[in-house]
């Protein structure tokens, strides 16, 4: 599933970036490469199914403004590669932890101001054994 699309990485990061790290072909870089873009954003939105989809069905009816944002930093770290800042790391890695949040039942998906409630997985069932020795059945020792 798409969480986020290159205008979401435009509104967020400055379109010159953008170009500088996806436009391989002419020098000096001219244009967006939207196929690695696109490309970027499929690896950051299987990331996010990955953990998303232990406690919600997926695909989501509409994608929370969390996973857009995560998605993007996602996105950005995989643009940058090698070459990412700590900065684009720290946001990665946050991007990440929530996720892990998410899939951990801590932290809440909320669309359009309400929180999605998340299906049920394959929730624990507990049995009891019936007891042996009750105060009845010890009552002669």
């Amino acid at each position: 599933m798409s969480y986020a699309s290159l205008q979401d990485l435009k509104d967020r990061f400055a379109e010159e970036d953008i170009i500088q790290l996806t436009d391989e072909t002419n020098v000096p870089p001219a244009a967006i490469d939207e196929t690695t873009v696109a490309r970027a954003l499929d690896d950051a939105g299987a990331l996010i199914d990955g953990y998303v989809g232990k406690r919600y069905t997926l695909p989501l009816a509409t994608v929370p403004h969390q996973l857009i944002r995560a998605a993007c930093d996602i996105a950005w770290y995989y643009l940058h590669g090698e070459r990412a800042s700590e900065t684009v790391k720290k946001n990665h890695d946050a991007a990440v932890q929530l996720l892990r949040d998410i899939s951990a039942a801590k932290v809440n998906l909320e669309v359009a101001g309400e929180t999605v409630a998340a299906t049920p997985v394959g929730s624990p069932v507990f049995k009891e054994p019936t007891r042996v020795f009750t105060d009845e059945t010890l009552k002669d020792y």
